[in-house]
């Protein structure tokens, strides 16, 4: 009897497992944190259209579904538990007319569902797509005509919803990949890293830090430094302010007990400044409006001791969110309650050789609702608690506006930067460029976001960085897409005026959920520093500094990286050559040598396959001839992330490169 007890419990288990394996659930995706499945170029909205508004295709309301804008990339793990995935989609009424999209799903690297070209008016397709078996899902709208700008092509999957087996619940994709090193640790002899090329307004105040990595203590000191300048030979730090324009030459020195370090720094007194790409910090993608005066100095304190600033980075740029009400004598702008004694802090960042930067923008409000440089009162009076009663109520140029007395009061504090956030205009570029250089203090200016491409002679006059596109998200695609695409914006990159891709995004991120680790592969964050210096784009660091792990010390501390990006030639690198699936891109250097960035982007976004990583991606072998890129003759080549010298070649060039990674190289000319 007690046999038969224990064989009918193991046919109960049995047959609850199989009853329990049948029982399915239904998710619905605009019931998800659907902007962490996100990995497209935009935010994806729940239950609204790309613009907020109600979705609505052919005339038609709907109150349940996800509204996007192409591409559109949207990837779940569903690890063989799910069995059905259905939606109605199509283009939303508030589209794009003449831009059609096709819409896709796909599963463990295979199509599964392909719309034809749809536009607006067409009739909504049904989808209903077996999942069974199926590990990854991907869902993914297309345009043909592609690019970063916003074309409104908006899309909806109305009523989408996954059926899952039992109660599992689709999870995020994670790229895995380990976090391979190749940045060699610095020698503990002196190496001066700041850069070569330095220029300053006559009679401003004057701010450069000799920075050098090796053994501490290390002593600073300099050769023919200009009248009117002061060196601290125990910082580095150099201040004071030059009377004269010109261009002045100095030798600078860095010592400690093993040896002596030399660089030749060429000092520019006239109209431009920024002569290099800006490096830094903002703390935007780090902390959002949670940013205070405790995280920007803990920043700084950890610039410092993690060691990057001995790589050469500088600015500590404090976000949107540090904004209060208008007061004082000439009603600027004053920092609110998360920021008392603004001007003690920035004091003290600058006692450690570091730069601070502010955010502002012309509106009434900023994005996050805080206070802007133009208001419906004469004397201001707007409030973050006022604003956000309609946020996007403010969110235009008012009757007055303050851009003077607000760069004067950033001048007072020791403002170094200044973002400018906006739908960007030339004319409230000029008032504030204008304004900045009466200020009295040298402030970089940057514009952002996304200035348009047809008005770049004006952002190359009127400022020293402009954002090329959207703000940029933690996935290859977005990093493709607001980055390989810059090649048109090189010719207008250079002394004094940068094409600004956005912050990076290594290391731990805030974008479209709470702080993670960056969803780009260790090979794709490779790509992401090799490409922002070879485009000579400012570097600005988006995670704490405080947190970062040794692979993002790693990819943030190669000086020979660093010094392409700092070049002193300032030209911005261009793509020479896209051959099999690698991208080949060129950037001139001031001694005559090369940079060169092998990148295998796989013909990323060819194929809907090629907007997702399935897994089973793998190295390309790949035969670079230099004579395609009008190099003739015999050259050096050297491996700029391992620091090593390869060899001479003198046609031929062959390396492995990982999916989404790249081999960058340097490339010396062989003197006969």
């Amino acid at each position: 009897m007690l046999q038969f007890k224990k064989h009918l419990t193991t046919i109960f288990i049995i047959l609850s497992l199989a009853a329990s394996a049948q029982h399915t659930k239904v998710v619905w995706l605009d019931d998800l944190q659907i902007q962490s499945y996100s990995e497209g170029l935009r935010p994806v909205q729940a239950k609204r259209n790309y613009s907020n508004d109600t979705l609505r295709m052919s005339g038609k309301k709907y109150e349940r579904g996800l509204g996007a804008q192409s591409p559109c990339v949207l990837a779940f793990a569903l690890n063989q538990k799910a069995k059905r995935f259905s939606a109605l989609v199509g283009v939303d009424d508030l589209g794009n007319k003449d831009i059609p999209l096709t819409f896709y799903v796909l599963g463990d690297g295979k199509i599964l569902f392909e719309s034809k070209e749809m536009s607006i008016g067409d009739a909504p397709v049904k989808v209903d797509v077996n999942l069974t078996g199926i590990k990854q899902l991907g869902l993914l709208v297309t345009d043909k005509v592609g690019g970063i700008n916003n074309k409104r092509t908006y899309c909806n999957w109305i009523d989408a919803q996954l059926e899952m087996l039992g109660n599992n619940m689709p999870e995020h994709v994670i790229n895995p990949g380990e976090k391979y090193i190749l940045t060699p640790q610095p020698s503990a002899k002196p190496r001066i890293n700041s850069a070569k090329l330095f220029g300053a307004t006559p009679q401003n105040p004057f701010l450069y830090t000799i920075v050098a990595t090796g053994q501490k203590p290390i002593s600073f000191s300099a050769i023919n430094l200009p009248k009117g300048l002061v060196l601290d030979t125990k910082t580095g730090i150099i201040t004071g302010s030059i009377s004269e324009k010109g261009t002045y030459t100095t030798t600078l020195k860095a010592k400690n007990v093993l040896g002596e370090a030399t660089k030749v720094l060429t000092i520019q007194i006239g109209d431009t400044i920024a002569l290099t790409p800006p490096i830094g910090w903002n703390g935007w993608n780090s902390w959002e409006a949670r940013i205070d005066r405790e995280k920007v100095i803990a920043s700084a304190e950890a610039m410092v001791k993690t060691g990057l600033k001995d790589h050469g980075w500088s600015y500590i740029n404090i976000d949107d969110a540090w904004q209060g009400k208008r007061g004082g004598p000439d009603f600027a702008l004053q920092p609110n309650e998360k920021f008392p004694d603004i001007k003690g802090m920035f004091d003290y960042i600058h006692s450690l050789g570091l730069k601070v930067g502010l955010y502002s923008t012309p509106y009434i409000s900023s994005y996050g609702g805080y206070p802007g440089a133009s208001s419906d009162f004469k004397e201001g009076g707007e409030t973050h608690e006022s604003i956000m009663v309609d946020r996007r109520a403010f969110n235009h140029i008012a009757k007055y506006r303050f851009e003077e007395v607000d760069a004067r009061q950033m001048a007072e504090w020791g403002t170094d930067f200044l973002k400018y956030d906006w739908r960007i205009d030339v004319n409230s570029t000029e008032r504030m460029r204008n304004a900045l250089k009466l200020s009295g203090r040298d402030i970089v200016f940057s514009l952002s976001n996304n200035a348009p491409f047809d008005k770049v002679a004006d952002w190359v006059r009127t400022s020293n960085m402009y954002r090329t596109g959207p703000d940029i998200k933690d996935s290859w695609t977005s990093l493709y897409l607001t980055s390989f695409t810059l090649d048109k914006w090189s010719p207008y990159t250079g002394h004094g005026h940068w094409a600004d891709p956005d912050m990076m995004i290594v290391g731990k991120v805030a974008i479209g959920s709470e702080m993670h680790d960056t969803r780009l592969t260790p090979d794709e964050q490779y790509s992401h520093v090799s490409m922002f210096s070879l485009l000579a784009a400012p570097l600005l660091i988006g995670c704490p500094i405080e947190k970062l792990d040794a692979f993002t010390l790693s990819l943030l501390s190669n000086d020979e990286v660093i010094e392409i990006n700092q070049d002193p030639l300032g030209k911005g690198g261009r793509l020479v050559l896209n051959e099999n699936g690698v991208e080949v891109w060129q950037k001139p250097l001031e001694d005559g040598s090369y940079a060169i960035g092998l990148f295998n982007t796989a013909d990323f976004g060819k194929t809907p396959q090629s907007y997702f990583h399935w897994g089973n991606e793998k190295t390309k072998t790949f035969t670079l001839d230099l004579t395609k890129l009008g190099l003739k003759g015999k050259y050096n080549i050297r491996d700029v992330w391992r620091q090593k010298d390869l060899g001479t070649f003198s046609q031929l060039f062959k390396s492995e490169i990982r999916h989404h990674g790249v081999v960058l190289v340097r490339v010396f000319p062989v003197k006969n």
